[in-house]
């Protein structure tokens, strides 16, 4: 980030190197320095094709088949170049889903026909919950009966 904000203030409003790498805060053989690293495009691509067959691997499983063919570079190297690639462990495939259209429920349009069950609970002042069990008419939106109880048991 200092590397192009020198390389910028020496384009464009022609100040020195070092006036420059003053201004930005940068060191100069910083500013100066080239990597000296061979590319890794053999590597590169054995990772990819590993990764490719083994798809639900991650980058250490990675290394180790990585290591098993041999290869001296270290677990930081291996997920450097992992991260650089955009590799990532692949998500299983979703589950097939049911073929056809659902039936629809009927529902007769008449009190009492069908209920619908529903637990609501809340707490005391003295922090004791409790829970209330309602029973409610779908039709009418009667609460047919609301059955209390605290814990896990209920009282009726």
């Amino acid at each position: 980030m200092k590397r192009e904000a020198v390389a910028y203030l020496r384009a464009e409003h022609g100040l020195s190197e070092r006036r420059a790498c003053h201004i930005v805060g940068a060191d100069r053989k910083m500013v100066r320095y080239r990597a000296q690293r061979a590319p890794d495009t053999v590597l590169r691509g054995r990772l990819r094709d590993l990764a490719n067959e083994r798809w639900r691997f991650g980058y250490r499983r990675l290394f180790v088949l990585l290591r098993r063919q041999g290869e001296p570079s270290g677990i930081n190297r291996i997920y450097r170049l992992y991260r650089e690639e955009g590799l990532t462990v692949r998500k299983r495939k979703a589950r097939r889903k049911a073929v056809g259209t659902r039936a629809p429920i009927l529902v007769v349009a008449q009190p009492n026909a069908r209920w619908s069950l529903d637990f609501v609970h809340d707490q005391f002042a003295n922090g004791q919950r409790f829970r209330v069990l309602n029973v409610v008419d779908d039709v009418t939106r009667e609460c047919l009966a609301a059955i209390p109880g605290v814990s896990d048991t209920l009282c009726i």
